[in-house]
């Protein structure tokens, strides 16, 4: 063993050692290249406490592998013995292993598994401030394990840029610890203009990065590490850089890659490099090398469209602390160079920090995790961020369709799908293809699925959604590409083949592939099976509601049911990516029993009758529609009340009665009179299931109720009561003094009635209505209006002597007495002679 070279970290080990020793938990803060990944597992081993293996957690596959095998080489060993690590597919660990790295869902395992971690003395969370989902919850269930089972297990959260003081008090107020770190000066760069102006059409972001790269190249020396988004972009950068600085090696760098090829890549060449990579590179690992960082300001994140439920991956802004991450990688090893793609004055616009995962992204395995963990309420743990509700309760939703939950409590299948390393949608998939002698196959889409499509080709450069030509491709690629104008990425197809291994023992057959590979795709995606809706262009309805539209001219745009993998969420319609068309026996075989005759009757507004319908259904999909013939007369009743309700009450026929009684409730209303209905439109339509909707009973259409007197079934809507309070407080009559009754009209603005002259002769005192004068229109013989008054004793001793001389002159049969006030009221002329 060789004394290992010091690092800057070394300084800051006995205070953290010291901080251990007193109480369980510690934060760690270090500059990146301080040294913290391999230099604090190995001091924290050899601590008297420690008496267990040091538990450490990478959030990457790379990170984890390189740490380890750089902690063995400092001891002169190869990984396996003192050190160790556990990835998924590989485990490097003896029986002699002190130090053990894992990525961050095998210590959920460990913890489902046995949550007292017997043997471990301490968990470490490196680089924690990348707050992926995993890290989460191993810190929350950690901290609970630590409170109830293990009060001497400690926990250490290492970062060089995190919010250190949230974290501290998160792990029960502990202290935080600092290392100053040594890092080389690092200048930096902006843009004096944005590459791109909002809105305007611009170079795309390949073809910007390589100009910035080509520019560093000439202006810095060293090797370059160039940051971008994703796996594509690597590649078509590669593309242009390889064709401008042919005297440069450029390497790519993303997961996915052999973990040989990752290795090279960290090792120094013989000729100057340019590194394209993805956010692998940010934090963990030391790219041998490099003194220019060039950031197209890009990142990958999954988030979970509110709209559609559905998880993706989108492309955003950095936030400043990843920036920063990145900027120090050109001065780990000397004076480096930072490019930013970017403007100074864009900068400020950038967030503080990357969102928590967990709030973004889909939360389906965290929902079946604390299942299996037997918290159904995440506040009790001690979560940084709490999942958010609305999310977890659409994860709940999901995992109780699959069969896992049954409330809030797992169920035996639940537990099956937690113990497989896979999304709980595919283990799913994978669970009940077992029980359908489909293992080898359910397992070869799992990890086609879970790797980067492997065909290339098609119309645009983008390939057909058809997910069994990616199938052909990964078992026989030659046949396909001698077959068809596809390619099939090797590299990718090894990697599907070898994940595919790894999850099951049986071997996929390629007929039964691609004939099974609908109904296998159904059991996983239940929510995305999708119906061709009518019409030219291929769009269709998914069983979970939302539309998606299918490419035009795509093999599969012909299928009448397919089963959406992949989707590219948009505001209106998803964009199907990947899919497999699926045979409708195979959906009744899968989910026969969710699939059931639906009987509706609903309001149409295109036709404006009610709508009768027997529907098979599944989901949102109607796999069969039929005319119902016998529908029971009260539910054509309730939809003619909804088209009611949708056109208003005027669509109805009013009658004199029904607008003179709801006038009658209107003016009491309006003067205060207490204990009546609400007559007014709203509250008519409000109330219209109790007065109206039991009587339309039978009838499809609107005019059909026509031949209902409206005022009769309001008036039976009234109690015994509340017709004593109408009667006494609006009388609809006003009785004459010749005995007969004249109705009083409310829809005037204020009470009215209309009498001839001659019938209120000897009426002294003005007629009254709820204690209230009453507006007379006086009529004439004809009954045309001649005089309106509110002091009919006043109309006796004034006006009415010009009105009667000029009556007189009309109607000279009729009486126009002088003295009116004393006078016999009459509906008559008078006597010849």
């Amino acid at each position: 063993m060789t004394a290992p070279v010091p690092l800057p970290v070394d300084e800051a080990i006995p205070r953290l050692l010291a901080a251990l020793a007193e109480r369980p938990n510690a934060v760690l803060t270090a500059p990146p290249g301080a040294g913290k990944t391999t230099r604090v597992p190995a001091a924290l081993a050899a601590a008297p406490w420690a008496q267990g293996r040091i538990l450490m957690l990478e959030p990457r596959r790379l990170a984890a592998r390189t740490a380890a095998a750089r902690m063995a080489a400092e001891r002169g060993e190869e990984p396996g013995a003192f050190v160790g690590y556990r990835i998924r597919g590989e485990r490097r660990v003896g029986r002699d292993t002190r130090i053990e790295v894992v990525t961050e869902g095998i210590l959920t395992r460990m913890l489902q598994a046995d949550p007292e971690l017997p043997g471990i003395a301490a968990v470490l969370f490196d680089e924690i401030h990348e707050r992926s989902i995993h890290t989460d919850l191993g810190l929350a269930l950690t901290l609970e394990v630590q409170e109830a089972l293990r009060p001497d297990l400690r926990l250490l959260a290492m970062s060089a840029t995190l919010d250190a003081a949230r974290i501290a008090a998160a792990m029960g107020g502990c202290p935080v610890i600092e290392s100053a770190g040594r890092m080389y000066p690092v200048e930096t760069r902006w843009l004096d203009q944005p590459w791109r102006r909002p809105n305007q059409r611009g170079p795309r972001l390949e073809e910007a990065v390589a100009t910035l790269t080509v520019e560093a190249l000439a202006t810095a020396p060293g090797d370059a590490l160039v940051f971008l988004p994703g796996a594509g972009e690597i590649e078509r950068t590669a593309q242009i850089l390889a064709a401008r600085v042919p005297e440069v090696d450029v390497l790519p760098l993303y997961g996915a890659l052999p973990f040989a090829r990752q290795q090279q890549v960290l090792m120094a060449g013989t000729r100057r490099r340019v590194v394209l990579a993805t956010a692998i590179a940010e934090t963990s690992l030391t790219v041998a090398g490099v003194r220019i960082v060039v950031d197209a300001g890009r990142a990958r994140r999954a988030r979970v469209s509110p709209a559609s439920g559905m998880s993706r991956l989108v492309t955003v802004p950095v936030s400043r602390a990843e920036a920063d991450q990145r900027r120090g990688r050109a001065g780990r090893t000397a004076p480096g160079v930072c490019y930013r793609l970017w403007t100074r004055g864009e900068e400020g616009a950038l967030p503080g920090f990357a969102p928590p995962e967990i709030m973004e992204t889909d939360l389906t395995p965290l929902a079946l995790e604390l299942a299996l963990w037997g918290g159904d309420d995440p506040a009790a743990l001690r979560f940084l961020d709490p999942p958010p509700a609305p999310a977890l309760a659409e994860a709940r939703r999901l995992l109780t369709g699959l069969g896992a939950l049954q409330g809030t409590a797992i169920t035996p299948h639940g537990k099956t799908l937690a113990g497989m390393p896979v999304h709980p949608r595919l283990a799913h998939m994978m669970a009940v293809a077992q029980e359908r002698n489909l293992a080898g196959e359910a397992a070869l889409i799992a990890a086609l699925l879970g790797e980067r499509d492997p065909l290339r080709g098609g119309a645009k450069g983008r390939p057909p959604a058809d997910l069994a030509l990616r199938l052909r491709g990964v078992l026989d690629p030659g046949g396909l590409e001698a077959q068809t104008p596809h390619r099939i990425d090797r590299a990718a197809a090894s990697r599907i083949g070898a994940e595919a291994r790894r999850l099951s023992r049986a071997r996929a057959n390629p007929a039964k592939a691609g004939e099974a590979a609908g109904m296998l795709l159904a059991l996983a995606y239940p929510d995305r099976v999708g119906l061709r809706r009518p019409g030219e262009a291929p769009r269709y309805l998914l069983s979970g509601g939302r539309g998606a539209v299918m490419a035009p001219g795509d093999a599969l745009a012909g299928q009448r049911l397919i089963v959406a993998a992949e989707l590219e969420d948009a505001a209106r319609e998803a964009t199907i990516r990947l899919a497999a068309p699926l045979a409708e026996a195979d959906l009744r075989a899968v989910y026969g029993d969710q699939i059931s005759w639906v009987e509706t009757a609903e309001w149409s507004r295109r036709t404006r009758q009610v709508e009768a319908r027997r529907r098979e259904m599944f989901g949102a999909l109607a796999l069969s529609d039929q005319h119902w013939r016998e529908v029971p007369p009260e539910l054509l009743g309730t939809a003619l009340g909804t088209g009611i309700r949708e056109r208003g009450l005027e669509a109805l026929s009013w009658g004199k009665g029904a607008k003179a009684l709801r006038a009658r409730l209107r003016w009491a209303a309006q003067n205060g009179v207490d204990g009546l209905p609400d007559w007014s439109d709203a509250g008519l339509l409000a109330a219209l299931d109790d007065w109206l909707v039991p009587h339309l009973a039978g009838m499809r259409r609107i005019g059909e109720a026509s031949a209902l007197d409206l005022g009769q079934l309001l008036r039976e809507s009234l109690s015994w009561e509340q017709v004593q309070v109408i009667d006494r407080a609006v009388p609809a009559h006003f009785e004459t003094p010749l005995g007969s009754r004249t109705l009083i009209d409310y829809e005037a603005e204020s009470p009215m009635i209309r009498l001839r002259v001659q019938e209120l002769f000897g009426v002294t005192r003005h007629p009254m209505a709820a204690g209230r004068p009453l507006v007379i229109e006086l009529l004439s013989p004809a009954g045309r209006p001649v005089q309106t008054t509110r002091d009919l004793p006043g109309f006796w001793q004034g006006s009415y002597r010009d009105v009667a001389k000029e009556m007189r002159a009309r109607y000279p049969k009729h009486p126009w007495p002088d003295d009116p006030a004393t006078a016999l009221p009459t509906r008559r002329a008078k006597r010849r002679g």
